[in-house]
């Protein structure tokens, strides 16, 4: 397996190279999929094989074939499966943005799970995933997932990684301190930092606050520079653990 191309895999490649002039040019996402089961890999690996601006580079089985895979084929995405054999997709996620060697290719991470059996969500998401994914997603919602993350995006829209974010961030014991280098943020940026953490998109934000789409993107760049976060994932496990923002909290 590893970054063996499949048929699909290698048909959706030579589409691409004949594509019209505004795709030829365009570099593609490259796509590693880690999951024990065939037809998962094989149901997401047709989708994003069959976009113009996605190729997928390699596939995985469990989580220690993931780490090679992704050190061989440097993808910018991996979907990665939270419970495989040998490795979980957990500790297959620390040791590629985490633990790994200095110098290591760090792709964006997109955590399969299913709502209501995997334990290890917000794990996930402290180690450092840009988010997670459904496995029964809409194919168009799987390759937006995709785009999104690539371009520095994190899942955490959808209504659904809401109540995931609170179910397993409510379970764990929170420290009632705001996070290090909070009290340099101004109040506005305060509360974008709060609608940010309740899983507001930046539209949704703008329409909050009556401001601009390109304000709130300022304000978010702003406070992952000011508290040293990577991403918008980071804002939420950050808002939760410190108790700024509840499970259950009104929009």
């Amino acid at each position: 397996m590893g970054c063996h191309r499949t048929p699909a895999t290698r048909r959706a490649s030579a589409h691409r190279v004949r594509a019209a002039g505004r795709t030829a040019h365009v570099t593609p996402i490259r796509v590693v999929i880690a999951d024990d089961q065939k037809l998962v890999r094989a149901g997401f690996g047709m989708i994003l094989g069959a976009q113009p601006d996605i190729e997928v580079v390699g596939e995985a089985e469990n989580g220690t074939e993931a780490i090679r895979v992704v050190r061989a084929a440097r993808p910018d995405v991996a979907l990665m499966d939270v419970r495989m054999p040998e490795l979980d997709g957990l500790a297959a996620t620390r040791e590629l943005l985490i633990e790994g060697p200095v110098g290591r290719h760090v792709p964006k991470i997109i955590i399969l799970t299913t709502f209501d059996v995997d334990d290890y969500v917000y794990e996930a998401l402290a180690a450092g995933a840009s988010g997670f994914l459904l496995k029964d997603t809409p194919p168009e919602q799987l390759v937006e997932a995709v785009r999104s993350v690539a371009a520095g995006d994190s899942l955490l829209a959808p209504s659904v990684t809401r109540r995931l974010i609170e179910h397993y961030v409510a379970s764990r014991a929170t420290e009632e301190a705001p996070p290090q280098g909070m009290d340099e943020l101004t109040p506005r940026e305060v509360e974008v930092f709060k609608l940010v953490a309740r899983g507001l998109s930046n539209t949704e934000i703008a329409s909050e606050l009556v401001v601009s789409e390109a304000t709130v993107k300022t304000h978010v760049a702003r406070i992952l520079l000011k508290l040293g976060l990577r991403d918008r994932v980071q804002v939420v496990v950050v808002a939760y653990e410190s108790g700024l923002v509840r499970p259950g909290a009104e929009r």
